[in-house]
């Protein structure tokens, strides 16, 4: 009798978590596309979302999906949750399949989660105004190319939300094949992004290094009222007061004089000019002096003087002056008021806050909210769980074996492609690794124009070598900058005997602040050659 009372709890308990494990196991929304959207996505009926939607197969495929199907439009649309998704102690797994069948230059492919709206909103009136949650996929123009992931928080001080976009994001693919894109939010604060299953991102919510601005404001800031005193110095250095120019320092001294020892080379023709009549040119037959004036015969080389060491008038060449010494300048000592770079006092930041963890609004809503100057954008497979292994199986059962089908596709049409040219196969995998080279974290500052220069590659192919060679000066560059970037200094030049007498000004900056003039005189140091002729006269 005892075992059997105790057998009953005992059953019931393993009925309830049996029921739990699979009502967690179930999405809290899924939308496959595979009916019609009508009734169940509602359109925006604002006046800038001229777009039209389509329920359309993917190329090559049986599978639904909801496409855009115009170019140049901005498209809006907006489905509503039965039931909220909370973000309280568990994962929340967010998502959805892209594919780009017809590339994607400009525009973008990502999903809003919408918060819940105000009083009197209707979906119908969904625009770029409507507060979200999350806006999470793939966006790319000109220097844009990420997958975006953006969240809003509310201030728990303020209560104003605030923007947060995740740092140094992945890359959106360059192909046109079906991608999937997910976002999975853990109970410890980690953020991970996967792309087809890969994870290319991770972080923690409140890392200040990986969101802009941080979703903990910093304790301190500047007092925006502190003003730095009027008798503040910043300057460390400032020129010597008791230093007196020396009495044999001559300022207007040129830069160069004539070399007194120059000889004019043995054979200069001095009564031959540099340039004679062409004696082949003839005046056209249509020249109208009254029209185009008198005619001359073009100018050439003169002949003569290639055999020559010279023509025309001959002029010493100029040399460096051994007494110049450019403007003086009282030399720099340290500056006994020195007080260093000014800074405002730090105060307590009003608006900081403490949490253990992010309080994100529930979403309510799913939006759609875009403008592109592609078409061919299809959507499918949009999916909220709150279980990794559901995500993971949905990747298995509804991406791979499309991906895998598009992916074989694609690559008999490279191997066909490379069969007329044998360079095809290869400028794939170049372009391949040039994107991958592209995001390298310490290329960053020069990601735009790298991924500038790959895309208009691709679509002139024969210049594949030329465009991977100027990427890897681009980086040879930023790896040389970076271990080298410090200018090394000039070779000294010998002391003459007046530098001797004013050693002590030199060893200070001043004397040497002789910046400009030197680099005139680096600009005039090829003067002291014998003067070139002039290259030859166009006719």
């Amino acid at each position: 009798m005892g075992g059997g009372k105790m057998a009953a709890p005992l059953l019931l308990l393993l009925i309830v978590s049996s029921l739990l494990q699979i009502w967690a196991s179930d999405p809290l929304f899924y939308e496959s596309f595979d009916e019609p959207f009508e009734g169940r996505w509602i359109v925006s009926e604002k006046e800038d979302y001229t777009g039209l939607w389509e329920h359309s197969k993917s190329d090559g495929h049986e599978d639904y999906g909801l496409l855009v199907s115009e170019k140049a439009r901005k498209y809006a649309i907006v489905k509503e949750l039965d039931e909220p998704v909370i973000f309280k102690d568990g994962t929340v797994v967010l998502q959805f399949e892209v594919r780009l069948q017809n590339g994607l230059e400009c525009g973008g492919a990502y999903l809003k989660y919408l918060r819940p709206q105000g009083a009197g909103w209707s979906p119908k009136g969904f625009n770029n105004e409507s507060p979200y949650t999350i806006m999470f996929g793939p966006d790319k123009c000109g220097s844009t190319n990420k997958v975006h992931f953006i969240v809003q928080h509310k201030n728990p001080k303020t209560g104003k939300f605030v923007e947060h976009h995740l740092k140094y994001p992945p890359s959106v693919p360059s192909d046109k094949l079906s991608h999937v894109y997910t976002s999975i939010l853990k109970p410890d604060n980690e953020l991970r992004i996967l792309v087809d299953g890969e994870e290319k991102k991770k972080t923690n919510f409140f890392s200040a290094d990986d969101f802009e601005p941080a979703l903990i404001p910093p304790k301190t800031i500047p007092d925006p009222d502190d003003k730095k005193p009027e008798d503040w110095d910043e300057r460390a250095k400032i020129p010597d007061p008791d230093a007196v120019k020396p009495d044999d320092w001559d300022e207007d001294a040129p830069m160069e004089i004539e070399d007194e020892e120059a000889v004019k080379p043995e054979g200069w023709l001095d009564d031959e000019p540099e340039e004679v009549d062409d004696p082949e040119a003839t005046k056209p037959e249509d020249w109208d002096e009254d029209e185009d004036g008198e005619w001359e015969a073009p100018k050439i080389d003169n002949p003569k003087c290639e055999s020559a060491p010279g023509c025309g008038e001959w002029k010493r060449p100029l040399k460096r002056n051994p007494e110049y010494k450019g403007k003086w300048h009282a030399p720099l000592i340290d500056n006994p008021n020195y007080k260093g770079i000014w800074k405002p006092q730090e105060i307590d930041n009003p608006d900081y806050f403490e949490l253990d963890k992010p309080d994100f609004e529930p979403i309510a809503a799913i939006g759609i909210e875009i403008w592109t100057m592609q078409d061919g954008i299809l959507f499918d497979n949009i999916l909220i769980t709150g279980d990794e292994k559901v995500a993971e199986s949905y990747r298995a059962e509804t991406w791979k074996p499309k991906y895998e089908v598009e992916k074989e596709k694609q690559k008999a049409e490279d191997a066909a492609a490379e069969s007329s040219d044998g360079l095809s196969g290869f400028q794939k995998k170049v372009f391949d690794v040039l994107y991958k080279i592209a995001n390298v974290p310490f290329l960053e500052p020069y990601k735009i124009k790298i991924i500038d220069v790959i895309e208009k590659a691709e679509k002139q192919p024969n210049l594949t070598i030329g465009i991977l060679v100027s990427v890897m000066v681009v980086v040879a560059t930023v790896i040389f900058r970076v271990l080298f970037g410090r200018k090394k200094p000039q070779a000294p030049v010998a002391p003459t005997a007046t530098d001797t007498r004013n050693s002590g000004a030199a060893e200070s900056e001043a004397p040497g602040s002789h910046d400009d003039d030197e680099k005139e005189e680096n600009d005039q140091d090829d003067a002291s050659a014998p003067r070139a002729r002039r290259s030859r006269r166009e006719t």
